[in-house]
């Protein structure tokens, strides 16, 4: 008999899955309550995969061996409540995965911040290392679709709380935890600690030859580090103290100890801020740990392009700067966005609040913001926390709108930034949308 495997969701997480299972010999079904995207539903059409959208047929459903949850359902959904009461087993597409990979090697990356950056960062560094590996994840290409159409020795994973809910067996060779801020609270419960446990399954399956990347520096990860027991090899990284392993900044040095020790000028680093010199501490730690010469992680650290959406520069039009971080999306990916700037800060901030606590970037905002622009459906927390502390406060409906008032509100030498510590989903497809519509709105100006 087939194992009934059914896939909630046809964005790239579920068809991935879907494409692995085929692959495997499952018998597959695929179910999306909304409508699936043209490019996802002819590649479903093409591969013979049998699957429903705009409405879940819960009869069928309810027959499956197991489901692959995508990670964008919530477990308060009404048929993620049926499938758990009748007891059928609930995975992620990392679970899957893992099952299926064959003798290749996972790093596997997460946190609330710096992930996308660090998982890019990493990539590169093994990529110039020379080694056979794919991006997946979060970031790129699905790991189940890697798995099926082009396997690798290495993944490079970069994975939310969301895709680690729901393991039972996944382990990755590697693990990073960048750091855990309050993030997707609206998830959890609004209670930090079960985001915090989400985050510490990434090392709930690992043994004495696997490793574990951590930044020591940042308190909620020490809060919770000691609750949550792991047996692979610590590695941290600090700014505040020498360390035995892992890596350590001092006197504007990175040194990396794994093997022979890695030293560099943090003035190397081809991404700048406090808080990519910990998501390059963290990379470099992981590429030393697979075997990368020293010179060549070196080269990559300095040669590293940043990512889209996230500090990149978009133009200077009359000597104003527009930079879009519209992968900022809470308070904390603000909070470090701003600690970057040396000039006069107009920050476009706003969209679905996520539980958002505005109080945490209240002294950031008074020492580098001259003026806020809120760009979302819901502002009145953004006026209440951060009205007093701005001279200029202004409301936009659109990424048009909020880059016509924040260059008239700012001057020659003064910086405009999308960095808008909150999710996209009310005016915008997603993050990557609002970032392009920024874009053309400040090359249009």
């Amino acid at each position: 008999m087939k194992k009934k495997m059914v896939i909630l969701g046809g964005g790239e997480s579920g068809v991935g899955t879907a494409m692995l299972c085929q692959q495997q010999g499952y018998e597959v079904f695929l179910s999306d309550a909304g409508v699936i995207r043209p490019h996802y539903y002819n590649e479903l059409t093409e591969l013979g995969i049998d699957f429903e959208s705009g409405g879940h047929d819960l009869d069928r459903i309810l027959q499956a061996d197991e489901v692959m949850k995508s990670p964008g359902i919530p477990e308060k959904t009404p048929v993620i409540k049926s499938i758990r009461q009748k007891g059928i087993p609930i995975i992620s597409e990392m679970e899957l995965a893992y099952r299926h990979k064959g003798e290749s090697r996972i790093i596997g990356i997460t946190g609330s911040n710096g992930k996308t950056t660090t998982t890019a960062l990493i990539h590169h560094i093994c990529i110039k290392g020379g080694m056979d590996c794919a991006l997946v994840g979060n970031i790129g290409t699905s790991i189940a679709r890697q798995i099926a159409i082009d396997p690798k020795r290495l993944y490079v994973a970069e994975i939310s709380s969301f895709q680690l809910d729901d393991i039972i067996s996944f382990r990755p060779d590697i693990a990073v935890l960048t750091n855990i801020t309050e993030d997707h609270l609206d998830r959890y419960e609004y209670d930090l600690s079960k985001y915090a446990a989400a985050k510490f399954n990434i090392v709930k399956n690992q043994n004495d030859l696997d490793f574990f990347i951590y930044n020591e520096d940042d308190p909620v990860t020490m809060e919770y580090f000691s609750q949550y027991p792991f047996h692979s090899k610590p590695m941290p990284i600090s700014m505040r103290r020498e360390l035995p392993k892992g890596a350590f900044i001092k006197d504007k040095q990175m040194h990396v100890k794994h093997g022979e020790t890695l030293s560099m000028s943090i003035f190397d680093f081809a991404l700048k801020g406090k808080h990519n010199q910990y998501n390059t501490m963290a990379a470099a730690v992981a590429g030393s740990l697979v075997g990368i010469r020293k010179e060549k992680i070196r080269e990559a650290v300095a040669s590293f392009e940043s990512l889209e959406h996230r500090m990149e520069k978009v133009a200077t039009v009359r000597g104003i700067e527009f930079i879009n971080d519209s992968k900022a999306t809470n308070v904390n990916s603000t909070w470090f966005a701003l600690e970057s700037m040396e000039k006069p800060v107009t920050l476009i901030l706003g969209g679905i609040d996520k539980g958002n606590d505005y109080g945490l970037i209240r002294d950031m905002v008074q020492e580098k913001v001259k003026a806020i622009i809120c760009m979302g459906a819901e502002n009145k927390k953004i006026h209440d926390a951060l009205g007093q502390v701005v001279p200029i406060m202004m409301d936009a409906h659109s990424a048009e709108e909020a880059v016509q008032k924040a260059y008239g509100v700012s001057a020659k030498g003064d910086v405009v930034l999308l960095s808008p510590a909150c999710a996209s989903f009310d005016l915008f497809k997603n993050y990557e949308d609002r970032g392009n519509q920024f874009k053309k709105a400040v090359r249009e100006l």
